[in-house]
């Protein structure tokens, strides 16, 4: 049986703090000897579900960022929860262009990003409690 390593990383939700999680997250990949073209698959998912829970959890005043993330035999597996005002369709926030919003510089493309970057995306969220983002990475998978 393969151990599992784990990392818990706890940040407030302003812009500045979203490199520093995708540089946390990639470093800790490297367990896994990635490739180049991984690592760059796995910042860029983090990046842009921080980015989501900076610009939609907290539309007021920054809240709290948990991430964590789980390396078991091959993959990596990276949870970004917020507790912020959760999201009321998820299957409309999962669909391209749709956004929240009212900034124009937002292209509503956040979850589809995601989706295309990771092996597996899943989103819970409770409207008034907070979302959870898993992304799920299998390394060494490509075709």
């Amino acid at each position: 049986m393969e151990n599992k390593n784990t990392m818990e990383l706890k940040l407030p939700g302003i812009s500045v703090n979203e490199g520093f999680a995708r540089s946390v997250v990639g470093a800790f990949a490297t367990q896994l000897n990635p490739t180049l073209e991984e690592i760059a698959d796995i910042k860029t998912a983090v990046s842009e579900a921080v980015t989501n829970a900076i610009v939609h959890a907290y539309p007021k005043s920054p809240g709290e960022i948990h991430i964590s993330a789980a390396l078991e035999g091959r993959a990596i597996t990276v949870v970004i929860t917020d507790f912020g005002i959760g999201i009321s369709d998820i299957l409309a926030a999962r669909q391209p262009f749709y956004s929240t919003s009212k900034d124009d510089s937002r292209s509503g493309m956040g979850f589809t990003v995601m989706e295309t970057f990771m092996d597996g995306v899943n989103v819970i969220s409770t409207p008034g409690k907070g979302t959870s983002v898993e992304l799920i990475k299998k390394i060494g998978q490509q075709g």
